[in-house]
């Protein structure tokens, strides 16, 4: 994590990143579909179901085809699911104030709820690193921060600081192919999808207002090249053909997890 806070201090020193300096493919986005659900506040897809898990900041979490059919929900012993990930071959919730707990699939609960270190959290959005690491956006104080599995504290970054500044952020996927962080800011911010590479450099910024407003989640099934925004306004689910930002003559990205039940 010491190369991800140099990498990330870098940026800050250097403010703005030139459109000449980023890659030359970036963060390419169609709209393909779209479909009403109310309240979606965190997404995560899941290649076992080909479907998507969805927190509402209720006391359920639901998964649903990618057409918005409902296939199962699970409950935990928090207050309410804010956000979730996927970590390993079951599920991580949390509660947006800093607690989280596991669960099976079938909603079964794998341990008592625990709290994340380094003080109160307002946990927006949570993804899990290839290495295992809990990566979580988080608003008041706006931060970007890396814990271990058992939730100790390893990195953090105010994203107030980084050089296209994130105000609001929301929801944060990590695309399996490239490692890259792909983290919506609400309609209180920018209202853009902000990609980032592995190591925290910035690489790209796309406006969502065309599409939505107020985007709250985000996922992505990288085996299809899709993307999958939450927006609370209009209580909608938007997919989207996506192309992340690569160098200039990189090779095809590799498969990334697609549907597992096929």
């Amino acid at each position: 994590m010491d190369t991800l806070k140099v990498a990330l201090r870098s940026c800050l020193s250097l403010g703005l990143v030139t459109a000449a300096a980023l890659p030359a493919a970036g963060l390419d986005l169609r709209e393909t579909g779209r479909y009403e659900l109310n309240r979606p506040a965190s997404l995560e897809y899941d290649p076992t179901f080909c479907g998507l898990w969805i927190a509402n900041e209720g006391p359920v979490a639901v998964l649903v085809t990618l057409e918005g059919e409902e296939l199962r929900r699970v409950t935990s012993d928090l207050s309410r699911i804010k956000a979730i990930a996927i970590e390993g071959d079951h599920l991580l919730v949390a509660d947006g104030f800093g607690g989280m707990q596991r669960l099976t699939k079938n909603g079964e609960i794998l341990g008592p709820p625990f709290r994340l270190a380094g003080g109160f959290a307002d946990t927006e959005g949570i993804a899990i690193a290839e290495n295992g690491d809990i990566i979580t956006v988080e608003d008041d104080p706006e931060r970007l921060s890396w814990f271990d599995a058992s939730g100790g504290i390893k990195t953090r970054v105010n994203t107030l600081e980084l050089s296209t500044p994130l105000t609001e952020a929301q929801g944060i996927a990590i695309d399996p192919r490239t490692g890259h962080l792909l983290i919506v800011d609400d309609w209180e911010g920018s209202n853009s999808l902000y990609e980032f590479s592995a190591d925290g450099a910035l690489l790209a910024q796309a406006s969502l207002y065309e599409y939505g407003t107020d985007p709250e989640g985000i996922a992505i099934r990288p085996g299809s090249n899709q993307l999958f925004i939450a927006f609370d306004m209009g209580a909608q689910i938007v997919t989207f053909d996506y192309t992340p930002t690569l160098p200039e003559g990189s090779p095809p990205l590799p498969p990334g997890a697609d549907c597992m039940m096929f």
